[in-house]
């Protein structure tokens, strides 16, 4: 089942259980990507939508830090419970020692050596880990393996 499926089952099932928070969101979600596709001029992949979700998760999770600093509770619970949802629909993050292994491999690959080649590396890395892991700890993990 595809992500848009799983999303028009629970959309329906939130509906039955008056569950307004979820809904709320997964009607967001749904029109984000019908968006995309209207604007794109054609369906999303699956990779496009986990893509998608991932960037409206990062979104969230920066307004996030801000409420936090903010002493904003009621909104602070709201954005996490809108994170909580979207992160049903996102595939399983990569661990760090998975993430440690794709880099090593590309690094065997591209040659890197140094800290300045670290955007070659990254432009191998990343299309591997992308809706899986967060940029800046793919960064951070590439760094360190260069410099070890």
């Amino acid at each position: 089942m595809g992500i848009k499926d799983l999303l028009n089952e629970d959309m329906k099932k939130a509906m039955k259980e008056k569950n307004k928070s979820k809904l709320s969101v997964i009607r967001m979600l749904r029109s984000e990507i019908h968006n995309k596709e209207i604007n794109k001029g054609n369906e999303l992949t699956e990779d496009e939508i986990n893509e998608l979700i991932f960037k409206e998760v990062k979104k969230l999770k920066d307004s996030l830090v801000d409420y936090e600093n903010s002493n904003r509770d009621d909104l602070v619970k709201a954005l996490e419970n809108e994170i909580a949802v979207l992160e049903e629909y996102l595939p399983d993050k990569l661990s760090e020692e998975e993430i440690r292994k794709i880099i090593d491999e590309a690094i065997d690959k591209t040659g890197a050596k140094t800290k300045n080649d670290i955007g070659k590396l990254m432009k191998e890395v990343m299309p591997k880990v992308k809706g899986k892991a967060e940029g800046k700890l793919v960064n951070r993990i590439a760094l360190e393996q260069i410099e070890s």
